[in-house]
């Protein structure tokens, strides 16, 4: 075979300089198409670090093919082996040549890993970041690897997809398309650690011990099971660095010295530092991503200010996290109706591919494809948040629980609905019990967001708004807000909104759906951070403040015969680390005697009239 001739001649020629190993090599798994020659190589960086790769050409290629490149902090063993079955099923079977790479100093890869590590300065010629690793392994694959096109596209999800979106920074010239997916942007405000301030604390805490307290992935050894129970437990933050090794543990100690919005998390952030989108982009999000959903709608809305060739693409659809490689015709207990994550691979993904880095076939999806739930199907938009036939409508809280579009006639005496948040008894963010986020034999973590709401309505301290039974379909499609006015006897506070679509009691398709609370849109805001992320200022007790908590977006139909309700609280533990309620400069290091319990008001009245603003399509 050409491929082959060709790679042994080139293998003795560079094997020691590059550590190329294994030429020829043939993978033959369960698929027909699943016959590769693998190669592996140590790709020299320009600072001398050698990065591990491993590539994968088709055994049967008949023409020079493009690249495709997967850059992980994971580890690559095997990891090709079953993401040809599913993830790259469709790009198996249109034919490419897969590069795979730990990224530095983890796994196989030499040099230190720097978790997100910062865009270098480009004024100093040795300076390093994952888009310069990226730009050095391509120019190197590019020279060695035999019968390529001269095209490299580069995709991935979360971390992976974060260092795909970083290339785009400074990509190099071959890279012709990049499909970063379910990427962070910014994880101070809205991503993995945290969400308008709020501090995501079991997903912080687990995710530095696994990439952090070893060069391979480990996980926390709890005692409990409930990780509820052992996380209240713990009590204070400053436990974890006083008390246990992870406090030690390098982004631990980021998270306790940066408590606030400072340039070391800006310098971290995606930024679009470029005049022009050079790479097509495909940046692709699940609505109920439990890690990164803000950051793939971030990046986009970045990209496409500087899109002028029309390059930049957003695929949305009723995933969660890296859902979309699966079948994606339910989650959890929601079903969708049809095979969404089939049906993005080999209507999107393979399309975007074949085109941009084949010149083949046409890629005439719209600017941007979303899933819309409820309606259960693909909807094509001009722009992202929709900006046609959409209506920005306030849907208000009323007296006894009523949610309604139309606003509260006048101030009464009894305008607030009023509840006790203790933050030793917070309200979970999930059924009990909370199994821990990477547990191997299974865990509630990657579904948690379509959970029955059930589980904590009525509770005392949480408060709910429903409407009547809808008498006709209500379609909310773009950025969901909520218009808060509250007050709190404390001087410090946390809010968290949830959407929710109610269900008729009696569901012919299945019984046990009848009155579900299923969970549209939810998130926090840190009150302290109510004017500044970056500057943080205490709560004047018992004043009536107006709190803006952004939900993101959704697309999504509440159907005739459903309910619309919104619940307000104060706590989602453990997700979410639990407010002192007393303002303190740092609740990393606040002590035990600082947490308190304390009564929040929730106004509805018509000068401090709640609500959740709606961008209802009007069709």
């Amino acid at each position: 075979m050409k491929w082959q001739k060709k790679a042994l001649v080139t293998v003795l020629a560079y094997l020691c300089l590059a550590g190329f190993a294994r030429a020829g090599e043939i993978h033959q798994g369960a698929d027909s198409l699943a016959a590769y020659e693998k190669q592996t190589a140590m790709i020299p960086m320009r600072d001398g670090m050698r990065l591990y790769t491993e590539i994968y050409r088709p055994s049967d290629a008949k023409e020079a093919l493009p690249l495709i490149m997967l850059r992980t902090p994971y580890g690559i063993n095997r990891r090709f082996d079953y993401q040809k079955l599913s993830y790259l099923r469709e790009l198996v079977a249109e034919q490419y040549i897969f590069v795979y790479q730990d990224i530095r100093g983890r796994h196989q890869s030499e040099g230190q890993f720097v978790m997100l590590r910062p865009v270098h300065d480009k004024q100093k010629q040795s300076s390093i970041d994952e888009a310069s690793d990226t730009y050095d392994s391509i120019d190197w694959l590019l020279k060695n690897v035999p019968e390529n096109n001269g095209r490299v596209g580069m995709l991935g999800v979360s971390y992976d997809g974060w260092l795909t979106a970083m290339a785009l920074i400074d990509p190099h010239p071959a890279m012709k398309a990049a499909s970063p997916q379910a990427s962070p942007a910014d994880m101070y405000i809205g991503d993995d650690f945290h969400h308008n301030g709020a501090f995501r604390l079991s997903y912080g805490f687990e995710y530095v011990v696994m990439m952090e307290s070893s060069k391979t992935q480990s996980r926390f050894d709890f005692n409990r099971y409930d990780t509820y129970e052992w996380y209240l437990t713990l009590g204070a933050l400053s436990n974890v660095t006083d008390k246990l090794p992870l406090g030690k543990l390098p982004t631990w100690q980021n998270f306790v010295n940066h408590p606030n919005y400072d340039a070391f998390w800006k310098e971290q952030a995606f930024k679009a530092d470029i005049e022009r989108v050079q790479v097509a982009t495909l940046n692709v999000a699940g609505w109920w991503d439990q890690e990164d959903f803000y950051g793939p709608l971030h990046i986009y809305k970045l990209l496409e200010a500087r899109d002028k060739d029309g390059v930049n693409f957003l695929a949305v659809g009723p995933w969660n996290h890296g859902g979309w490689a699966r079948k994606g015709d339910k989650l959890g207990n929601i079903d969708f109706g049809s095979a969404t994550g089939d049906a993005y691979r080999e209507q999107i993904q393979a399309p975007f591919f074949a085109f941009y880095l084949k010149d083949k076939g046409q890629f005439d999806v719209s600017e941007a494809r979303t899933f819309r739930t409820g309606d259960n199907e693909w909807v094509s938009h001009a722009h992202w948040p929709p900006r046609n036939n959409v209506a920005q409508k306030p849907l208000y809280f009323h007296v006894n629980g009523r949610l309604s579009f139309e606003a509260p006639a006048a101030d009464t005496k009894d305008g607030f609905d009023a509840f006790v948040s203790d933050p030793d008894k917070p309200v979970p963010y999930r059924k009990r019990p909370v199994e821990p986020t990477y547990y191997p034999k299974g865990s509630g973590w990657s579904v948690w967001q379509t959970e029955d709401q059930r589980f904590v309505h009525l509770r005392p301290d949480v408060l709910s708004w429903e409407t009547e039974t809808l008498a006709e379909d209500v379609t909310v499609s773009g950025e969901v807000i909520a218009q808060l006015f509250a007050s709190t006897t404390g001087s410090a506070a946390d809010w968290i909104v949830k959407l929710i679509d109610v269900y008729p009691e009696e569901v012919e398709s299945d019984h046990r759906m009848g009155g579900y609370q299923f969970m549209v849109a939810g998130d926090v805001l840190r009150a302290r951070y109510r004017n500044s992320f970056e500057k943080p200022e205490p709560i004047k007790p018992n004043e009536i403040i107006a709190y803006k908590v952004d939900l993101r977006g959704h697309d999504h139909t509440f159907k005739k015969g459903h309910k619309i309700m919104v619940q307000v609280q104060s706590t989602w533990f453990p997700v979410i680390d639990r407010n002192p309620q007393k303002y303190v400069d740092n609740i990393f290091k606040a002590s035990e005697d600082d947490f308190q319990a304390e009564t929040h008001r929730i106004y509805h009245s018509a000068s401090k009239a709640s609500h959740i603003m709606l961008p209802v399509v009007s069709e």
